[in-house]
């Protein structure tokens, strides 16, 4: 028999786009792989998906930002969701653990479990066949590491712009700006970048905490914030 990682590797269908480009939802052509299109439903129901992982379970947490990673190289027209993440910072004290760095752990954490069985090259190798989507642009911290990780693709919701916009501190430093600078890296740069998918929804998670917006579902403003309906 063989073994999982195998499995894992022979169900891949390499996407290849030269050279890696970068399209944004104002586009009429969703990006496409092996001439099968990935439509922009399936993007948002991952993006949806970062949405409600980012949640742990409040209607309205403080940092929001939510990471799924998803193989879409297999007969599942809308991919395979292989490992999650979310902001772990104010649960662990680690400054780093952003959504994307949670994922990306728990995804090698689960690559290295018996589920898969991968050595470690196996493990840095099936990055290269996944997609990660995340609610937010990732900051250059998370940019490198989707670079380094060298994901196939990667989607985001809000822009850093917007976050700006909404009140949060961020580093202005594009993701895309990161992510293409490499030189002499391992593996490809992604080959499909896909910004503002679901921004809409992501926006109502990112926009209340510095401005007076408008609460996502299943909250309301009160002591001086969003906080869950019903709840003390």
């Amino acid at each position: 028999m063989l073994a999982p990682i195998l499995l894992f590797i022979l169900t891949v269908k390499a996407c290849i786009h030269s050279p890696a480009h970068t399209v944004t939802t104002s586009s009429s052509t969703p990006p496409k792989c092996n001439n099968n299109t990935i439509p922009l439903s399936t993007r948002e129901h991952w993006i949806h998906k970062s949405n409600t992982l980012s949640l742990n379970n409040h209607p309205c947490p403080f940092a929001p930002f939510g990471t799924a990673i998803v193989n879409h190289t297999t007969s599942n027209p809308h991919g395979d969701l292989i490992c999650t993440g979310s902001n772990q910072n104010s649960l662990t004290g680690n400054p780093t653990l952003h959504g994307e760095i949670a994922a990306i752990n728990n995804c090698s954490s689960i690559f290295l479990s018996p589920r898969y069985n991968m050595t470690p090259a196996e493990s840095l190798a099936a990055f290269q066949h996944l997609s990660i989507y995340t609610n937010a642009e990732s900051c250059p911290m998370c940019a490198a590491a989707v670079r380094w990780a060298g994901f196939r693709e990667y989607v985001y919701g809000v822009s850093i712009e917007e976050l700006i916009g909404f009140g949060w501190g961020q580093l202005d430093i594009g993701s895309e700006e990161v992510i293409f600078s490499g030189v002499g890296m391992r593996g490809r740069d992604p080959e499909v970048v896909l910004g503002g998918v679901g921004r809409g929804e992501s926006g109502r998670l990112f926009g209340w905490q510095f401005r007076k917006r408008e609460c996502p579902g299943g909250c309301e403003r009160r002591e001086g914030g969003c906080r869950p309906v019903g709840r003390t």
